[in-house]
C-alpha cells in the first residue's frame, strides 16, 4: 500500500542541526498516526482513493458515527487522500510518519491565519497617498478605483480592501528533515500554512493539490 499524504497537526517551529554544524529553521508537524475510514473505488465511486481519520474523539452525532461504523472508532477529522493500489488497503488499518523518511519531497496544505477585514496597504501592499498638506487622514485611502465614462464601472478582480487570510494555502517542495516516528514527529524545512494547532495535510511531490 502506497498512500501518499497523511494528516497532522502543526506544532510550531525550531532548530534543527546537520551534522556538518549547519542549522536549518524547520517546522514540527504532529502527524497521525491515521486509520483508514473508507475506501473510493473504481467499480462504485469512478477512482481510487482512501480516506483517512485523525484524532480520535469519544462522540459523534449518529450519521458521524455510522459512518465510521466499520472502522471501530471515531475521528475528529476525516480527510480523502490518494493511492496507489487499494487491493492491500483494508478498513481500519493504520499509517504512521514512517510514510516519509528524511530527504523527501512534500507539499503541505493548511489554512493561513486570519486576518480580518484588511486595507489596500496592509492586503496589497499600496504605498498609501502622499504625506503633504491637505492630506489629512488620507494617507491609507485606496484613491480612484476606476475611470468615468468608459468602462463606467469598476472592473472585476480589482485589488481593494476586504478579507484578508484564512484561505487554505499549499507549500509545495519542502525537504523533510527528519521522521521521528517514536513520537509521530515530523521535522520538514520552512515554513508552514497556519497557527499552532492547524490542521495541515502533507503529500508527497505530485500528488493531490499543488
Amino acid at each position: 500500500m502506497t498512500i501518499h499524504g497523511l494528516i497532522g497537526k502543526k506544532i510550531g517551529t525550531t532548530q534543527f542541526f546537520r551534522e556538518d554544524g549547519r542549522s536549518d529553521c524547520v517546522t514540527a508537524i504532529q502527524v497521525g498516526p491515521c486509520t483508514v475510514t473508507q475506501i473510493k473505488r473504481q467499480d462504485t465511486d469512478g477512482y481510487e482513493s482512501v480516506q483517512l481519520g485523525y484524532e480520535p474523539v469519544g462522540s459523534l452525532t449518529k450519521p458521524e458515527a455510522g459512518h465510521l461504523k466499520a472502522a471501530g472508532q471515531l475521528f475528529r477529522h476525516l480527510r480523502e487522500l490518494s493511492v496507489d493500489d487499494i487491493s492491500d488497503v483494508e478498513i481500519g488499518q493504520s499509517v504512521d510518519v514512517s510514510l516519509f523518511e528524511a530527504g523527501d519531497r512534500v507539499q503541505v496544505t493548511g489554512n493561513i491565519k486570519g486576518r480580518g477585514f484588511a486595507g489596500g496597504v496592509k492586503r496589497h501592499n499600496f504605498k498609501g497617498g502622499p504625506k503633504t498638506h491637505g492630506q489629512s487622514d488620507r494617507h491609507r485611502a485606496p484613491g480612484s478605483i476606476g475611470a468615468g465614462t468608459t468602462p463606467g464601472r469598476v472592473l472585476k478582480g480589482l485589488r481593494m480592501a476586504g478579507h484578508m487570510g484564512n484561505a487554505q494555502v499549499t507549500q509545495r517542495g519542502l525537504e523533510v528533515i527528519q521522521s521521528d516516528t517514536d513520537r509521530n514527529l515530523l521535522f520538514i524545512k520552512g515554513s508552514i500554512p497556519g497557527a499552532r494547532n492547524t490542521l495541515v495535510i502533507i503529500r508527497k511531490m505530485g500528488y493531490g493539490r499543488s
